[in-house]
């Protein structure tokens, strides 16, 4: 079977776009057709999940609102993987991606007709308490306005992301040597990643032309198109012969039986995981708040014209992608030699600090650009991160591995966002401070417990 570090050429000589290329050739058919499905879900995802909160303003939802979005889609990413991980162990990837791609498809053209199932309001209620000097607020002081449609569509659109977690990350683990999973994962992790640079700007585009609430509509009719695309190419492209799979679900002792089992290695790394976690979901979802209403930055640009804020966020986005494509196969190269653990402590340092850079940024389209390729900084720790995930499974359980890690993960960070929501709505910056707070808690621990895996540094590297 081939390796990612089977091509012709050392894999260590080969630099930028052409040297990624080569590798993605390089790879066994099934992380190629993975990673060609990657890029497609992720072009329709990006294009359309960091504008939903957004939209949601936009019809009316406030902070507490998007927070509580925000919090659903934690409760999504927590529940999902470890039955996707259990499906695809038990029934092979192939049918458990074209299963998952389907629901994807079906969440963005309820996003596209999100209006058609109306609205709840929940009635205000709260209060404020002081928590270490700061003044928070619990609950919610104004109505809530809920879009349902929304809140439905992200059960499907998650689908292919969360529930094939377990599922992308098994495949890869069939094809690749230990030694070489953080390549593996940098490979495909680009090529998809060359999607989350696309995406936005495709929307950008759009939403120089549109108003927002029709251009909108638009990129979500796109998105419908290319999971759909995606979804019957990997479905006739996989091999299914080549699924390793594994033991069937036997309910929730099952669940406690792969947590306890779960390889002493990523222990420490799930801890400091979850609080770095838990600091990025407080205020993922209002990133693109921030940039469209809080800040109000747009840009002028040659050839282009005036950018509008919510424009302008597609492009910084796209920035943020440009430069993790440009670290993160030679971060990951040089994970070989020096370790997992520097690289996956780089990305989580950079997720820890990022908020409170950014909400205390001038009104300057020069900075925020500056800032966001900062952000970009924390994906060269993703594919090794990945690694030391997977790294100690044994052979036919990666999926559930997997899923076992991020089900614990996902679990704790579900209130986040809600968290999030409820301090932003009084003061957006303590929110974003805090959060920094947390996350730095997170890299600690990480630095002074986290460790590799056996076999993850290549010999004489």
């Amino acid at each position: 079977m081939n390796t990612a570090g089977d091509a012709d050429t050392d894999p260590d000589s080969e630099q930028g776009l052409r040297g990624t290329v080569r590798q993605v050739l390089a790879l066994e058919r099934d992380v190629l057709v993975l990673s060609v499905a990657m890029f497609a879900f992720s072009l329709g995802f990006q294009m359309t999940s960091r504008y939903v909160p957004r939209y949601m303003s936009v019809l009316g939802a406030g902070a507490v609102a998007i927070g509580l979005f925000g919090t659903f889609g934690n409760l999504i990413s927590a529940v999902y993987p470890y039955p996707g991980g259990a499906v695809s162990d038990r029934i092979g990837s192939r049918f458990a991606l074209t299963l998952f791609g389907l629901a994807s498809t079906v969440g963005f053209l309820v996003w596209l007709f999100a209006d058609a199932f109306g609205t709840v309001v929940v009635p205000p209620v709260g209060t404020t308490v002081e928590v270490f000097g700061y003044e928070v607020v619990v609950g919610w002081l104004d109505p809530a306005v809920i879009p349902v449609g929304i809140f439905l569509g992200l059960v499907f659109a998650q689908g292919w992301k969360s529930f094939g977690l377990g599922a992308t990350f098994a495949i890869v683990k069939q094809a690749v040597a230990p030694d070489q999973l953080a390549t593996g994962f940098a490979t495909t992790e680009t090529v998809r990643r060359a999607a989350f640079l696309l995406g936005p700007l495709l929307a950008a585009g759009v939403l120089t032309v549109f108003a927002f609430e029709t251009g909108f509509r638009v990129i979500l009719a796109v998105a419908a198109a290319f999971g759909f695309g995606a979804t019957v190419a990997q479905h006739l492209l996989y091999e299914v012969e080549e699924d390793s799979l594994g033991k069937s679900f036997e309910g929730v002792g099952t669940i406690v039986d792969d947590l306890r089992s779960m390889p002493e290695e990523l222990r420490p790394l799930l801890v400091a995981d979850t609080f770095v976690r838990f600091a990025n979901g407080m205020v993922y979802v209002f990133f693109v708040i921030v940039v469209t209403e809080f800040l109000a930055v747009g840009v002028s640009l040659p050839l282009v014209g005036r950018l509008s804020p919510d424009a302008y966020f597609g492009v910084l986005l796209a920035i943020e992608m440009l430069v993790a494509l440009l670290v993160m196969v030679p971060i990951s190269r040089l994970s070989r030699r020096v370790g997992l653990k520097p690289v996956v402590a780089l990305g989580f340092a950079v997720y820890a600090v990022f908020p409170v850079l950014l909400i205390n940024a001038p009104p300057s389209a020069a900075v925020l650009a500056l800032l966001f390729a900062f952000s970009g900084l924390r994906f060269a720790g993703l594919p090794a991160h990945k690694a030391l995930i997977v790294g100690p499974a044994e052979q036919g359980a990666g999926g559930r591995v997997t899923g076992s890690y991020y089900l614990v993960r996902n679990v704790v960070v579900i209130p986040s966002a809600a968290i999030g929501g409820a301090i932003y709505a009084f003061s957006p910056e303590r929110a974003f401070a805090t959060a920094t707070a947390v996350g730095v808690v997170g890299v600690l621990l990480f630095l002074v417990f986290g460790e590799d895996f056996e076999g993850a540094v290549a010999n004489g590297g």
